[in-house]
């Protein structure tokens, strides 16, 4: 069994945390999001960090909240490694499109280039029957190569007038310590009209990706892009980190095989989450049971008598598994095919106990308000065809716990997590599900 550690640009401040510039104690009386209250809420950190692909590597990380508006998000890091793997990545969240009310934008945009990449991709002359990523693969086929990843995406969002979103297109959250005590804009019903907000998604992707494996003979480039649309009812009653309700997404995206991509596809998905707050002994300030359900189907795959594929999505997204978001104990983008589903159970619990408020000097810089400790289970495979009654057998599985912070408006996680491939590391920002 292997032990990777894979770390996410976007928790580069936690790794930096003690350099980490800015702002102010964390509130200790109520306190109104996302209207900032001593205005932009910032953090610059500079940090060090070492794994597999990047060898020993050092970057800075900036985080913004409430910039360029006060509801608004804004992190972008910079990396560079000893093995010569370079990355730039920028996100936004929640910006208001200028002259409108309910119309905002989520930006990303990724840029990196890769030494000694694993790809989940054929070619690997050990294994010449068998299709890479399929849910019987052998755990070493793939190959390694240099590559280059382009990424980008934007995510426009349209607030329809209706549940918590009639009134109010931006909603305060009053907070104590980091947990709401009152605002809350879902779980309150199950019926959207009156409970959560509502929202159309219509999100525009471009990605590349390069792999040159000389071992393998192989010299690829996937493109593709083209445009997502969804229907997103948010019915959670703290976004950033529920107690109750749910919310529920369904996304058609299609690539129409123009602008360079490599080949059409389309891909049907939908994901559903729930969540149920527990007892609070003495000790604890909050405990919940979360629930995740996530599934993708491509309707355009085409398997071919000599066991290629045509108009299906890239190995690097549609029906996916493995990575920071699903069946996190396994690689990332280990495993792909013409349909997916993977289940989720998290046990997540914040004790009354912060450690970070022994340490003032840290406070000052990062303002952590809470700790939360996790413990999850995944459960999941991916398929040739949708069929139900396959999802119960050859499942891929994995367990593992996790530390979770928030700090100054932003949640970072550190999971841990064993499949029977290997034991990993993963350290992201955000809780897992409907990211």
């Amino acid at each position: 069994m292997n032990t990777v550690m894979r770390i996410s640009p976007l928790v580069a401040m936690l790794l930096g945390a003690p350099c980490a510039r800015a702002a102010t104690e964390p509130a200790k009386e109520a306190q109104v999001v996302p209207v900032a209250t001593d205005g932009d809420q910032v953090v610059n950190v500079p940090f060090a960090f070492y794994n597999e692909f990047f060898g020993a590597a050092a970057g800075f990380v900036t985080y913004r909240f409430g910039c360029p508006q006060p509801q608004a998000r804004m992190l972008g890091t910079i990396m560079a490694g000893s093995k010569g793997s370079v990355m730039a990545f920028f996100m936004g969240r929640d910006i208001r499109m200028p002259g409108t009310k309910r119309l905002f934008l989520d930006p990303w945009v990724s840029m990196g280039y890769f030494a000694d990449n694993r790809a989940y991709v054929d070619g690997n002359p050990a294994y010449p029957n068998e299709r890479a990523g399929s849910n019987d693969s052998h755990s070493d086929n793939y190959i390694t190569g240099n590559g280059q990843d382009i990424f980008t995406q934007l995510r426009f969002k349209y607030l329809l007038p209706i549940g918590h979103g009639r009134e109010q297109a931006v909603s305060p959250y009053r907070l104590v310590n980091g947990l709401p005590v009152s605002g809350a804009t879902g779980g309150d019903s199950w019926n959207p009209l009156k409970s959560g907000k509502t929202f159309l998604e219509l999100q525009p992707f471009y990605r590349s990706l390069r792999v040159d494996s000389t071992g393998a003979g192989i010299h690829s480039t996937r493109r593709t892009s083209g445009l997502d649309g969804s229907i997103f009812w948010d019915n959670r009653d703290y976004p950033d980190n529920p107690a109750r309700g749910g919310s529920t997404r369904a996304r058609v995206s299609r690539d129409w095989g123009e602008a360079g991509s490599s080949g059409s596809w389309t891909l049907v998905e939908g994901e559903a989450d729930w969540y149920h707050p527990l007892g609070r002994p003495a000790w604890i300030r909050q405990q919940v049971l979360a629930l995740d359900f996530w599934t993708a189907y491509s309707p355009t795959w085409e398997t071919n008598p000599d066991g290629t594929v045509s108009h299906g999505p890239p190995g690097y997204t549609g029906a996916t598994l493995g990575g920071l978001w699903r069946l996190r104990g396994y690689p990332a983008e280990r495993f792909s095919d013409k349909a997916a589903t993977c289940a989720a159970v998290e046990y997540r619990l914040i004790p009354e106990w912060n450690p970070f408020e022994r340490f003032s000097w840290i406070q000052r810089r990062i303002g952590v308000q809470w700790v939360q400790m996790v413990a999850f289970a995944e459960a999941g495979r991916v398929a040739p065809a949708w069929q139900f009654g396959q999802w119960s057998s050859a499942l891929k599985w994995d367990a593992g716990l996790g530390v979770r912070f928030q700090a100054k408006g932003l949640v970072a996680r550190i999971d841990f997590a064993r499949s029977r491939e290997q034991t990993g590391v993963q350290m992201m920002v955000g809780h897992p599900f409907q990211f």
